[in-house]
C-alpha cells in the first residue's frame, strides 16, 4: 500500500516526478494529521526519539552537513522512499538546512542543480535555503 501526504497539506513539497515530501521546523509543534513513516532529521545534535522510523545528520545551523557523504546517503534514502513512503526533512526552523535538502530532493528527482533552489523557494518557501554556501552545496550536489 503507497501511502503519501496530502498534497495540499502545509509543507509538503511536490516534486516534479510527483513524489511529496515534507518539511517542517521541528521548534514548531507536530502537524495535524498522519505522522510520518520515515523523517531525516538535519541538526547539530542527535534529535529527540519518535514514534516512526528517522535518520539523522548532524548538521549544524546555517552550514553544511558535517559529513557530506553521509548526508549524500541519507538524502538518496528519502528520495526513494518518497515513492512509497510519507517522508519528512526537518531541522530547527524549517528552512534553510530543510529547504537545503529539498533542493537537493529536487536535483535527485530531476531538476537542474542550478534550478533547484529556485524550484525549493517557488513550492516550498520563499525563504528556503538561506546562506550562501548552501546554495553552493545545491549547485554541486549530483545524483
Amino acid at each position: 500500500m503507497i501511502t503519501t501526504w496530502e498534497p495540499t497539506a502545509a509543507g509538503v513539497l511536490r516534486l516534479p516526478s510527483g513524489r511529496l515530501v515534507r518539511g517542517r521546523g521541528l521548534r514548531r509543534p507536530l502537524p495535524a494529521g498522519p505522522e510520518p513513516d520515515f523523517a531525516l532529521y538535519l541538526l547539530g545534535k542527535e534529535p529527540p526519539a519518535v514514534s516512526w522510523e528517522a535518520r539523522w545528520v548532524r548538521w549544524p545551523d546555517f552550514r553544511l552537513p558535517s559529513d557530506r557523504v553521509a548526508a549524500g546517503e541519507a538524502l538518496r534514502e528519502a528520495w526513494e522512499r518518497a515513492a512509497s513512503e510519507r517522508v519528512e526533512v526537518a531541522c530547527g526552523g524549517g528552512v534553510g538546512r530543510t529547504g537545503t535538502a529539498l533542493a537537493c530532493l529536487a536535483v535527485l528527482d530531476g531538476v537542474a542543480s542550478g534550478e533547484a533552489v529556485a524550484y525549493v523557494r517557488e513550492h516550498y518557501a520563499a525563504r528556503a535555503v538561506e546562506t550562501p554556501w548552501q546554495r553552493r552545496f545545491v549547485a554541486r550536489f549530483t545524483p
